[in-house]
């Protein structure tokens, strides 16, 4: 069986190929550069230049695949929406055209909205494109990635959690190992039927929330405070970003910070187990270590944007991935 991934230096798919490589699979890994993978892998995958934004590409790449993991990759200086349903559109051309049988697509809570939300309205116009394929597709739609707080090092360092969303609203947080996991599971066995399932962490959490399993973690007070939309747009051109980039980002917020609720419940298939105090203890603790960090630079990066699409680290934007 050959299973091919995306974005394999991601947050969500660095851990699919070790799961998968470990389970004895030897994955295709779709990547711009195959020189940047890390050495320790490169002898247990087969590696195939790719750039996602390449549909001619992406359809050469996925010649004789039989399962997919599709993670649509950040696109430097791009509309945010526009490119994800022009990457939609490649795989969806590669899936008709390979006969692929299985394809799994991370998506985004929100994404059921299909409009209104900011940037996930682009995964919302993928999640489109495959269902029309009428293949079998599994979107996943995960929560607020853990990993996000690693971009917010210098606020944290300041003992302070911005956020444009309400203080005091829960939402699901995940940790992207918990939806890597799902993922490879699903690439690994055999299914006919798709669908969407979502990925909600082991509890939702409000920023407030949040914000305290941070303070007794890391040793040191945090306190959540919301910001203005127009506080966010600022600290988003600040960090170089553009105006179509900025208003996806702040579109999340204005999309799902109102009574928003998934469209899957929490239930023990939708449930994931990594908690968020583990994850801070092992991951960001030691990242906020004063011999790990520069001295403090205000305003280096934009404050916390609400639920990015995930897994797409190599963006200003957090919580993007690499391809």
């Amino acid at each position: 069986m050959t299973i091919a991934i995306t974005t394999p230096r991601g947050h969500v798919g660095s851990h699919v190929l070790r799961t998968l490589v470990q389970a004895g699979v030897r994955p295709r890994v779709l990547v711009r550069d195959p020189g940047v993978l890390d050495a320790a892998w490169r002898e247990h995958v087969d590696a195939v230049a790719c750039d996602q934004d390449d549909g001619d590409a992406v359809l050469g790449a996925t010649r004789g695949v039989e399962a997919l993991l599709w993670v649509s990759p950040s696109l430097p200086d791009a509309d945010p929406v526009v490119a994800h349903a022009r990457l939609g559109g490649h795989v969806a051309r590669a899936v008709t055209t390979h006969g692929i049988a299985r394809t799994v697509f991370l998506s985004s809570v929100g994404a059921e909205k299909r409009h209104g939300a900011g940037e996930i309205d682009g995964l919302a116009r993928t999640e489109e494109a495959l269902d029309a394929t009428g293949a079998p597709v599994l979107h996943l739609r995960a929560g607020y990635f853990f990993s996000n707080l690693a971009m917010e090092l210098d606020a944290l360092r300041e003992g302070v959690l911005r956020t444009a969303m309400p203080l005091d609203a829960p939402m699901p947080w995940v940790d992207p190992r918990d939806i890597a996991e799902v993922a490879a599971a699903r690439l690994l066995a055999p299914w006919t039927t798709g669908g969407v399932q979502a990925v909600h962490g082991p509890r939702d959490l409000t920023f407030a929330e949040v914000a305290g399993v941070l303070t007794a973690v890391l040793g040191r007070p945090v306190r959540a405070e919301r910001i203005a939309d127009d506080a966010l747009r600022a600290g988003l051109r600040d960090a170089g970003l553009g105006e179509a980039q900025v208003e996806a980002v702040v579109g999340m917020s204005t999309g799902l910070r109102d009574g928003f609720v998934p469209e899957q419940p929490r239930t023990a298939v939708t449930t994931t187990p990594s908690t968020l105090e583990g994850w801070a203890s092992t991951h960001l603790r030691p990242l906020l270590s004063a011999e790990q960090l520069p001295p403090l630079v205000r305003g280096a990066r934009p404050p916390a944007a609400p639920w990015p699409p995930p897994d797409r680290s190599g963006s200003p934007r957090p919580g993007h991935d690499r391809a």
